[in-house]
């Protein structure tokens, strides 16, 4: 059940996953077409398509990909309300039930180990799991991060609940001694990190990450670059899939030497450093702070001059920075946003800058929030909706997939104007 739900296509041989990914992508850009019909624009491509469909990139490696996994801490189907795995079941059923991940395929061996010896540590502890924050306990959820120059890191997130600056002091030494000299030694984690959290996600300006043991950071080579990781920081979460995601982007942006490349939700400025040999200056801007010291670290460290970093929310910074553009070199976007796409305002600095006129638009659901971006980026200019700008179009669309098993895949859309 569990590897159904989290993986739903792990029974399927890879070519056959591959083809169901390429018709999900083919109905959302039929989608997007209709949509676009209905807004007066001529969108119709050969199949329905507002755009030509690339096939589906497959990724390098299918199984045990993941760099980044969640563990939620709950009753397990035996009863043991300290099981760490993944959720099967609904709320509105009132059936979920937290199951190990021992046979998830995507998920690698290291994060299932450190799983393992979490639940180990939390079953030997007299604490009681968080489960609902109302209700009391303490120990929740667990992140283990890898990479593949051998680091690993485990962020656990604790509700102090009433706990005295004693008592928590006391915890954090028992999980430091039992990963460096206990059972858990054998994850050898580079990386152990606690937070403690009062809220479902917290953010390190909400409450620090505060480190137990090791390297404040993991690191990761990716384009013959090296990049260091913060605990909350974004990477994409299939490093080989992405070292390929990236060299097309490059591709499809067809930088010259006196483009100038905006990197927007650049995240520890991967995208941005691994083209700024073919730019003349890359601009990232993201919202996690950590995420940014990142970024100008990375490049820092691999000798990259070229690129500067804004720390922010989108739609405050990239209005002011384009509103007073006045630089004469072509401007390329990329833009990369969580599932809930990008801020109304983000989109509208877009359009209102007559510099862009090629935007790549990289989505992990394009069927859901994003659409919405597609479609405000190529409908006619709209005064009452301060629209000024010419419209873009569609012209290429090529998936990627990063996520093998699952159901999703990351598109990678090409507007031009």
């Amino acid at each position: 059940r569990l590897a159904n739900a989290v993986t739903p296509l792990w029974r399927l041989p890879y070519q056959e996953q591959l083809q169901v990914k390429y018709e999900s992508q083919r109905k959302t850009l039929q989608t997007l077409a209709s949509r676009l019909e209905e807004l007066g624009i001529d969108a119709q491509k050969p199949g329905g398509l507002c755009c030509p469909l690339q096939p589906v990139v497959p990724s390098p490696i299918i199984n045990g990909y993941r760099n980044k996994s969640t563990f939620s801490v709950n009753r397990g189907p035996d009863g043991n309300p300290k099981t760490v795995g993944l959720y099967v079941g609904t709320g509105r059923e009132k059936n979920i039930v937290c199951v190990k991940a021992n046979h998830v395929e995507n998920i690698p061996s290291k994060h299932k180990q450190v799983a393992q010896c979490y639940e180990e540590f939390i079953c030997h502890s007299p604490l009681d799991p968080c489960i609902l924050f109302h209700e009391g306990g303490h120990w929740r959820e667990l992140v283990v991060r890898t990479s593949r120059c051998g680091h690993t890191m485990a962020i656990i997130t604790f509700h102090p609940q009433q706990l005295g600056q004693e008592a928590l002091a006391a915890q954090k030494a028992l999980l430091k001694e039992f990963f460096t000299s206990g059972p858990g030694a054998v994850c050898a984690l580079t990386s152990l990190y606690f937070q403690e959290s009062t809220m479902t996600r917290c953010s390190h300006e909400q409450s620090p990450y505060q480190l137990l043991h090791g390297a404040a950071h993991i690191s990761e080579e990716l384009l013959g670059l090296r990049f260091r990781i913060s605990p909350d920081a974004f990477f994409q979460v299939n490093t080989a899939g992405a070292e390929l995601l990236y060299q097309a982007v490059g591709e499809l942006c067809q930088a010259a030497g006196d483009t100038v490349l905006l990197d927007i939700c650049c995240g520890t400025g991967t995208i941005g450093l691994s083209l700024a040999h073919r730019v003349s200056k890359v601009i990232g801007v993201e919202v996690v702070e950590k995420a940014v010291e990142d970024a100008e670290w990375n490049a820092a460290f691999n000798g990259i001059s070229n690129c500067e970093f804004h720390s922010g929310k989108a739609e405050a910074v990239l209005p002011q920075l384009l509103a007073s553009w006045e630089d004469a070199r072509p401007l390329v976007a990329v833009v990369n946003p969580s599932r809930a796409g990008l801020h109304y305002r983000v989109v509208r600095a877009i359009r209102n800058c007559s510099a862009i006129r090629r935007l790549l638009y990289i989505s992990c659901k394009p069927e859901g929030e994003a659409m919405r971006n597609f479609l405000e980026l190529c409908c006619p200019p709209d005064p009452r909706k301060k629209l000024a700008g010419e419209p873009f179009a569609p012209v290429m669309a090529i998936p990627f997939d990063m996520f093998p098993h699952t159901v999703h895949c990351e598109l990678v859309l090409l507007f031009t104007r």
